[in-house]
C-alpha cells in the first residue's frame, strides 16, 4: 500500500479503537440489548412518558453501535479494494478507493465528537440564558441578536423553542431573557456556548456612526427530570409576583401572573411568565431554579468549573469566548478554539456548528493525548 493509504488506514483505525472507548463498547452492547428485550414488553406504553424517554435511548445507542460496525466494515472493504487496485495497477480505482478513506476519516472525527455527548445531562433539554452588559441600548440590541442567533441553530437542528422570560431594554432589544431548547442532546451540544459574547460594529443607534464594542453573556443549563432530586428548601426562597412584559393578551398584561424566584443561598434568580395561571409559571421557575442548581453541581464536578466560572464574572473585556466583528472587517472569532468565520451574517442567522464542535473537538484532542501517554 501507498504511504498515504497506510497512514489513513491507522488514522481510521484509531479512531475507531477511541471511538468505542467513549462509548465504553461492551457496557453499550449489553445495554442494547436490554432495551431491545425491554420495548418487547406490551407494559412499556402504560407509561407513554418513560416509553418514549427509553425508545430514544434506544435509537441513540442504536445508532452508535450500528454505525462503529458498519465504518468497520466498510473501511476493511475499501483497503481490500485498494490493494486489488494496486496489484493491478489500476492507479484511477487507487485514487478513488483513497478518497474514500478520507471520506471515512472525516466520518469517524464527526462520530469521535458526537461520543463525546455522553455526560450526566448532555442529553437532556437545556436553557439558555441571555444578559446584556454594560452600554445600554448597544448592549441590549445585541442581546436580542444573540437570543435570535440560538433560536435560528435550534429551529435549524429541528429543536423547539419556548421563550420563558424576557425583560425589554428601554429603547431596543433585552436587558435578559430566557428560552428553552428541546430536543435530543440539546444540552450536549449548547454547553460550549456559555460565557461572553463580544460585537463589534457600526452603530445603528449613533447619528455620527461610530464604532462600538457590546458584550453580553450566555448561561446554558440542562433541564432536569424527576430521576434528578434536587432539595429546594422553602424557607430559602423568596418569590415575587410581576406583570408579564410584551404580548400575550389583556389578561397576562393586566394581573400579576409572572414569577421570580431567588434562592437566598446561591444568589440564583430564575423568572417565568410564559403561562397566564401564576401557578404555572410558579411550577415552571421552581424546574428553572432546579436546573440552575444541577448545572451548578455539574460544574463543580468538572475540572473545567474554575475555567467557566472565570469566563462569566464579568461582562466585559478580558473574559469573551468569542468575537463577532462587522466592522471594519468581517470576522467571527472563537477566542478559545481559534476558528475563525469570514461570514458573520451567516453565524447571526443560526451556523454555529463548527464552533460547537470545535469545542467538543478539543476533548477528544485531549483524550488521545491521554490515550498516548497511557501506552507510552
Amino acid at each position: 500500500m501507498s504511504a498515504e493509504t497506510e497512514s489513513l488506514s491507522e488514522q481510521i483505525k484509531q479512531s475507531i479503537a477511541l471511538l468505542r472507548r467513549h462509548l465504553d463498547w461492551d457496557v453499550a452492547k449489553t445495554r442494547l440489548a436490554e432495551l431491545n428485550h425491554r420495548v418487547e414488553d406490551p407494559e412499556l406504553w402504560n407509561d407513554a412518558e418513560a416509553a418514549q424517554k427509553l425508545m430514544r435511548e434506544r435509537t441513540t445507542l442504536a445508532n452508535q453501535i450500528e454505525g462503529v460496525e458498519q465504518l468497520e466494515v466498510d473501511v476493511h472493504n475499501t483497503l481490500e479494494l485498494v490493494e486489488l487496485a494496486e496489484m493491478e495497477q489500476d492507479q484511477g480505482m487507487v485514487e478513488d478507493a483513497i478518497a474514500t478513506l478520507r471520506e471515512f476519516a472525516q466520518q469517524v472525527h464527526k462520530r469521535e465528537i458526537e461520543s463525546l455527548l455522553s455526560g450526566e445531562a448532555d442529553a437532556n433539554d437545556c436553557y439558555i440564558e441571555v444578559n446584556a452588559g454594560a452600554g445600554g441600548t448597544e448592549a441590549q440590541d445585541w442581546a436580542e441578536m444573540l437570543l435570535r442567533m440560538y433560536t435560528r441553530w435550534a429551529e435549524q437542528h429541528g429543536y423547539k423553542v419556548t421563550l420563558m422570560e424576557s425583560s425589554e431594554g428601554e429603547q431596543a432589544g433585552i436587558k435578559s431573557a430566557t428560552m428553552q431548547i428541546t430536543g435530543p442532546n440539546a444540552y450536549g451540544w449548547l454547553k460550549t456556548e456559555a460565557g461572553v459574547h463580544r460585537l463589534v460594529r457600526i452603530s445603528p443607534f449613533d447619528a455620527a456612526a461610530r464604532r462600538q464594542t457590546s458584550f453580553a453573556s450566555v448561561w446554558v443549563y440542562p433541564v432536569v427530570d424527576d430521576s434528578i432530586e434536587i432539595e429546594v428548601l422553602d424557607s430559602d426562597l423568596r418569590v415575587d409576583t410581576f406583570r408579564a412584559s410584551g404580548a400575550g393578551g389583556q389578561h397576562v398584561n393586566k394581573t400579576d401572573s409572572a414569577i421570580r424566584i431567588t434562592h437566598i443561598p446561591t444568589g440564583i434568580v430564575v423568572a417565568c411568565q410564559t403561562d397566564r395561571s401564576q401557578h404555572r409559571n410558579r411550577a415552571t421557575a421552581m424546574e428553572m431554579l432546579k436546573a440552575r442548581m444541577y448545572e451548578a453541581e455539574l460544574q463543580r464536578r468538572e475540572a473545567a468549573a474554575a475555567q467557566t466560572e472565570a469566563a462569566k464574572t464579568d461582562i466585559g473585556w478580558g473574559h469573551q469566548i468569542r468575537s463577532y466583528v462587522l466592522a471594519p472587517y468581517q470576522l467571527v472569532k472563537d477566542l478559545r478554539t481559534g476558528v475563525e468565520k469570514g461570514n458573520p451574517d451567516a453565524v447571526l442567522d443560526g451556523a454555529l456548528d463548527d464552533f460547537m464542535s470545535a469545542s467538543l473537538a478539543q476533548r477528544v484532542g485531549a483524550t488521545r493525548s491521554e490515550a498516548s501517554a497511557s501506552a507510552q
